[in-house]
């Protein structure tokens, strides 16, 4: 039961079919295998949707080729499928054709903010800046733990905090 309710599913499913073979009568064991079998199938039909969805966006691009949105879905999907790799492509593309999208740039600045890439999310956070409209106060998120983070030996660290702490200030 402790599995189950830690989201476990697979050592949860594996206990409660071992205890249906030594009580097969013990009706809880048979509730929470359906419960698990369901919550299987949902993610099945959830990976299936996305795949389904991918198919279509894939689609759409092929069709039209300059439609920024697809490219962004495609980036959203795989980072739901933490394909970080074909997500910044898919962000490239959509700041490639649409070069003002903050949703892009907001997304793609989360990525170089995991990959310690300081520059590009200096960079990233000035076009988003110019461009917000809805999503304002995440690039103050963004450019807060970004302070908060500190790489050793980086000379021109104590500028860029400076220029930071200027900017979230007086701008």
């Amino acid at each position: 039961l402790k599995l189950f309710k830690d989201k476990k599913y697979e050592d949860a499913r594996f206990m409660f079919e071992r205890s249906i073979v030594y009580n097969p009568k013990d009706s809880s064991s048979y509730l929470y295998l359906a419960k698990i079998y369901n919550i299987e199938e949902d993610k099945k039909k959830e990976e299936k949707k996305y795949e389904d969805a991918k198919f279509m966006f894939e689609r759409s691009i092929v069709f039209n080729p300059k439609n920024s949105n697809s490219y962004l879905y495609l980036a959203k999907i795989y980072n739901i499928k933490e394909d970080q790799k074909k997500e910044e492509k898919n962000l490239e593309a959509t700041l490639l054709i649409e070069p003002d999208n903050e949703e892009a740039i907001l997304m793609s600045m989360k990525i170089a903010l995991e990959k310690s890439n300081y520059k590009k999310v200096k960079d990233l956070s000035k076009t988003f800046k110019q461009v917000c409209k809805k999503l304002c106060d995440e690039n103050k998120d963004i450019l807060e733990n970004l302070a908060n983070i500190e790489p050793k030996n980086n000379e021109s660290w104590s500028k860029f905090k400076q220029d930071l702490n200027y900017r979230f200030w007086f701008t």
